[in-house]
Formats: C-alpha cells, structure tokens, sequence
C-alpha cells in the first residue's frame, strides 16, 4: 500500500489539517511555499495534473512560476517530502493551485508518478463531415471516448479502439496528436495517475453512435456548436484544455 493510501485511509480529513498545520506543513510554507494574489499565466515547459477542480503543476522554473501565478509553491528537493506535501493538498480543498518546481521536471514528473499507481489510456477529438463533436455523456458528466492501454498495443490503437468500443462507430481516421492530459482519482482506496494521450480524429461514416453501457455511458450526441456552452459547464477542466487547443471553443 503507497504512503498516500496508507494515510488517508487511516486519518479523516480535519487529522490531516491538525496533523500538518501544525508541524510540517507550516515549515513547508516558511521555507519553500508563499501564495501571493497576481494573475494567472499559463506557462509552457510543464506538466499540468487534475486534482479534480483543482490543479498540480510541476515547473522547470521557481522563480518564472512565482511571478506569474497565484496559489502555493513549493522548491523540490526529496520524495518523502513530496508525498507529504500531496498529502496536504489532498486535505486542504482551499488550495486551487499547487507549484512543485524542479530545473529537470522530467525526472521530477517520474518522482511525481512513483507516489501513484500510473496508468496509460489513449482518447479520441472525433470530428463527422458536418465539424460536429463526438461527446458522450458518463457519470452525468460530458467527455470524450477514451479508455485504459491493453497490453503492449500503440495510443493510437488504444485511442482508435476505445472511441470504436465506447461509440459503436468504426472506420476513424487518425489526423493528428493533441496533448498529453494527467488526471488523479481513487480506484479502491490507491490513488492513481492516468496520462491520456490524445488524438484527433474524422470520422465520415454514417452509422449511428451506441453507448457502451457496461461502461456507464448512456448518451452520445454529435455537438453542434450550439451545444458547446451546454457542454462546456458540465465537462471536465481538461476536457476544455483540449477543446481549446483544438479551435472547437
């Protein structure tokens, strides 16, 4: 069992806040954490992990992500530290944002992953003749069709197959690669971090969507424009990173 398990399986969420707030959690902030109120500005050259609403992004720069962000920040410097401080995030639902800041985030992203159980999966941006959407609709929540890696197979064929399996349709067309989501959830009390690769896809046929029930879909539209802003209030923040970088809204 990971310490993230462990812990929040054996504490409820005010032992969290007693717990930190008082020790740990407060020499965080002193020494490496501030939260100032300035203007968000995305910033490239990093990773963006969902907490649900809310947001973890491990930074190449302190300084360039202090300047021009609002939230907490936090310097880097060993594991068991980083899984304390993602406990505390967890806990505390008031802090939106969270800066971890590392010079080499690619290694810091594969610390970041060793506190999960990482998981594959591979979506499809799927597009008919008409510029229509595909949507489904799952937990009353909008996204898009994707699904979890089997076995060594490729993301394309991942993304291909799960929009095939999840919407009844066939004969996609792959046109080109979106970026990387990372998104957090619990799975039997284990935390798990899933990157999702995306592709977007045409699809010029014309048989009608199915909604692949065992796996809680039960609707599938093709959105209109029209239908965008209906969409966009109950889908999920990276579900409207994508649509955004693809020119849909």
């Amino acid at each position: 069992m990971s310490l993230l398990s462990q812990y929040i399986g054996d504490r409820q969420p005010e032992d969290h806040k007693n717990g930190f707030a008082g020790s740990n959690f407060i020499a965080l902030i002193c020494n490496s954490c501030w939260a100032i109120p300035v203007p968000f500005t995305f910033i490239v050259q990093m990773y963006k992990v969902f907490f649900n609403e809310r947001i973890v992004f491990l930074s190449p720069d302190f300084l360039k992500s202090f300047e021009e962000n609002q939230g907490l920040f936090y310097k880097y410097r060993d594991k068991s530290e980083l899984k304390e401080l993602l406990l505390v995030f967890l806990a505390l639902n008031k802090i939106n944002q969270l800066f971890v800041c590392h010079p080499d985030v690619d290694n810091l992203m594969k610390e970041f992953k060793s506190c999960f159980r990482y998981v594959e999966a591979g979506g499809g941006l799927v597009r008919n003749d008409r510029n229509e959407v595909l949507f489904i609709n799952r937990f009353d929540k909008w996204d898009l069709p994707k699904g979890k890696s089997d076995g060594n197979e490729s993301a394309q064929d991942t993304a291909i197959r799960e929009v095939e399996e999840e919407c009844g349709i066939s004969g996609l067309e792959i046109e080109s690669e979106l970026s990387p989501t990372y998104h957090t959830y619990f799975e039997k009390a284990v935390p798990h971090l899933k990157k999702t690769r995306w592709f977007s896809m045409r699809y010029q046929g014309n048989e009608k969507p199915k909604p692949q029930t065992e796996e809680f879909i039960t609707k599938i539209i093709w959105g209109k424009e029209k239908d965008l802003n209906l969409i966009r209030k109950n889908t999920y923040p990276s579900i409207i990173d994508l649509l955004k970088e693809a020119g849909i809204i």
